[in-house]
């Protein structure tokens, strides 16, 4: 399962029990990007970027609106 941005995409990784782990990759080079999953101490889902990437405003929207609709 992928759910699909302009510039990222995200592919379903692995479901646990109660959560779910995604990666988001570039759509042109697939290059991954990072990762979205469960953050136990906050007790919601955040994103877990590579080191050394750099996203734009519009990157940004697109990964918190796709982590927004992980209820």
């Amino acid at each position: 399962m992928t759910t699909e941005y302009k510039y990222i995409h995200f592919q379903f990784i692995e479901k646990n029990p109660k959560t779910e782990v995604w990666y988001c990759r570039n759509k042109k080079s697939d290059a991954l990007l990072g990762v979205v999953r469960w953050y136990g101490s906050w007790r919601q889902y955040c994103f877990f970027p590579v080191s050394g990437t750099v996203y734009s405003s519009g990157c940004l929207e697109d990964i918190a609106d796709f982590i927004a609709g992980r209820h």
